[in-house]
């Protein structure tokens, strides 16, 4: 599918930010206490009946030996990413999961320079180290505790930027629609062997809790593939760094999280970094003015 508008874009990948943050909401509130991954099976086992209406399309498009690979790969690596989520967001303050999060646009950079053969120019190389910098000032690995939450939070961005980049080259060739479709599924599948492992009771309140995380969630991907799929990886991902700030609002009003200033202004120089060097990609994507 060839790319479109990119402020359409642009305006899917904040849709995305503002549902994704609704959706940790709810997780944080509703996870608590329970195994991360029986919370993370449960988000998308109770997404499952929200594709129904995808699966016609679903099956048309066929994933094909080709696409079954990718579509098989991306599970896999969403699959870990959501694991180490789901633990992270109950371990440290909402705002820290957010401005960690924003090292995804880091992975994604590198990866589609050694994966997708992207020109590795020397500003994008500059805002990769500047944006370490910015992972250095929120960890402050020697000053402060690094607990297994930050470290699962370095292995989710790893893994999710992976997923982001398999999900790129899917909306090529697949509407949005049915790379979502099929992530539930594979994900679901592949969760529930291991929440079995670890199941604990859960009421009809908890699942309809998850329930609501799977709404918030599944119209979240859907929102962010349609802006990959309108737009470069350069001009889509610096928009979701505006998810801090909603996140650390929540976690101040919802649940009484203090804010660390350096943690913010770790990430404020991590998305410094990313918007700058990704500022000559939007150039190149905005229309010309008609005459």
């Amino acid at each position: 599918m060839a790319e479109g508008h990119p402020f359409r874009a642009i305006l899917w990948q904040v849709a995305s930010g503002l549902l994704f943050v609704g959706m940790t909401a709810v997780v944080k509130h509703a996870g608590a206490g329970m195994p991360p991954v029986q919370s993370a099976f449960l988000r998308f086992a109770l997404g499952l009946p929200l594709i129904l209406p995808l699966v016609p399309a679903m099956l048309r498009a066929g994933p094909g030996p080709a696409r079954g690979g990718f579509l098989a790969l991306r599970g896999v690596l969403h699959t870990a990413a959501v694991v180490l989520w789901f633990h992270a967001l109950v371990t440290i303050p909402l705002a820290e999961v957010t401005a960690m999060n924003y090292l995804n646009p880091v992975y994604v950079i590198l990866g589609a320079i050694l994966i997708m053969g992207e020109r590795a120019d020397p500003r994008r190389m500059l805002a990769v180290l500047v944006a370490v910098i910015g992972a250095a000032v929120i960890l402050r690995p020697g000053f402060r505790e690094i607990s297994s939450g930050h470290l699962a939070m370095l292995g989710m961005t790893a893994f999710m930027a992976g997923g982001y980049l398999v999900a790129k080259r899917l909306t090529a060739s697949l509407p949005a629609s049915v790379v979502v479709g099929w992530l539930t599924v594979a994900v679901s599948l592949l969760l529930a062997p291991l929440a079995w492992w670890v199941w604990e009771p859960v009421g009809l309140r908890d699942l309809a809790w998850f329930f609501l995380s799977a709404v918030f969630a599944t119209a979240a991907h859907y929102s962010m593939t349609r802006a990959f799929a309108g737009a470069p990886l350069g001009v889509t991902q610096p928009v979701a760094f505006l998810q801090l700030v909603w996140s650390a609002v929540l976690g101040v009003v919802a649940f009484a999280e203090p804010v660390d200033p350096l943690v913010i202004l770790g990430a404020v120089i991590i998305l410094a970094a990313i918007s700058w060097s990704s500022l000559p990609d939007l150039r190149r994507a905005r229309p010309a003015p008609l005459a």
